[in-house]
């Protein structure tokens, strides 16, 4: 694969899938490079995706295997990139687009809100949208206010269109190519600070389900959802919280649109309490839909109210100093599955 060096080779029985280890943007790069070799019809757009690679390094090496053609640079026009992915996609092409920051998407709702993700409504069977969105969105690099933001409960308000929060490389490479199977648009949401991050990855034709969330930790006390960089942050949260005797469960959603509530529910029926966490605002959140539909399904197993962590209502700051207090931290978990205990006693 052009452009991504694999660290290492496992050895695996011969009926398990071998796996390599990859960094997160490697995984996303394996994905692209496998549709694009495997359909001619599958091709990335986007600012800077060609000599220069991407703004974060995903599509470097694409432009010199698969020409201009298929890896086409485009003006800095965020509608124009959308729209005319839109089009490519109705016309049978399957459109890669490549939005350099998630805040940029503003650009971009009439496209997407409006024409992608109706159009398949619309028009039925004379109509199909096979196109994915991959942008890098949160904070975390002092980028400042207009380069920080994660909009993704936005386009949970948006019926037709999916929406994927990867945080491991094995779900970027499976939901990704899970995404570019679809026949319908799908936002495919990358965290910046993961793109570093090495896990293993299965060779070969790797798929994670649209709408299937992820057991990462086993508990019995509280439930903590997230997705994207902040599964991690709770999963280490959940091991600080067990040094302190409250076995925390965790969910990672990776899919947002559609929404695993099943596993949501089933794991709160069991632990009784459940924390929300998310790195948008808390107002209108996708914590907030988590909470209404455990209120709606599964009030009666709650034994303390449903809490939610997450940034501040305000825009991210670029100082280093504010950024922190700006956006939720591990120990913000780490005090409201305290505060839920402490009511209890």
């Amino acid at each position: 694969m052009t452009g991504a060096a694999v660290v290492g080779q496992r050895a695996t029985p011969a009926s398990m899938t071998p796996m390599r280890e990859l960094t997160y943007w490697q995984a996303l790069q394996e994905a692209l490079c496998d549709a694009m070799r495997r359909d001619p019809a599958v091709f990335v757009m986007g600012e800077d995706i060609g000599t220069y690679g991407g703004a974060f390094g995903v599509t470097r090496g694409l432009l010199e295997e698969f020409g201009p053609e298929r890896v086409r640079c485009t003006p800095i026009s965020e509608g124009t990139i959308v729209g005319a992915a839109t089009g490519a996609a109705l016309t049978g092409m399957r459109p890669v687009v490549e939005i350099m920051f998630m805040d940029f998407l503003t650009l971009t709702m009439d496209q997407l809100a409006n024409h992608a993700a109706k159009f398949r409504y619309m028009y039925g069977p004379q109509a199909r949208v096979p196109m994915v969105i991959r942008t890098p969105a949160g904070g975390g690099r002092c980028y400042g206010a207009t380069h920080s933001q994660s909009l993704e409960a936005w386009f949970l308000h948006v019926p037709g269109l999916k929406v994927v929060a990867p945080s491991t490389p094995a779900d970027a490479k499976g939901l990704l190519t899970a995404a570019l199977h679809d026949d319908n648009p799908v936002l495919f949401v990358e965290h910046k600070l993961l793109y570093a991050n090495s896990g293993d990855v299965p060779a070969g034709d790797h798929r994670v389900p649209l709408g299937c969330a992820a057991l990462r930790r086993e508990g019995s006390d509280v439930t903590l959802v997230s997705y994207s960089y902040y599964a991690g942050v709770a999963l280490a949260a959940a091991e600080e919280l067990a040094a302190a005797g409250i076995d925390a469960e965790v969910i990672d959603l990776r899919s947002l649109a559609p929404l695993d509530t099943a596993t949501i529910l089933a794991s709160v029926r069991k632990t009784g309490r459940l924390i929300c966490i998310e790195e948008g605002p808390r107002t209108g959140g996708v914590s907030a839909e988590i909470a209404a539909v455990v209120a709606e399904h599964a009030y009666e197993y709650l034994d303390a109210p449903v809490r939610r962590v997450g940034a501040i209502d305000t825009p991210i700051p670029f100082s280093p100093a504010l950024e922190p207090a700006a956006l939720p931290q591990r120990s913000d978990i780490v005090r409201t599955a305290r505060e839920m205990f402490a009511c209890r006693r």
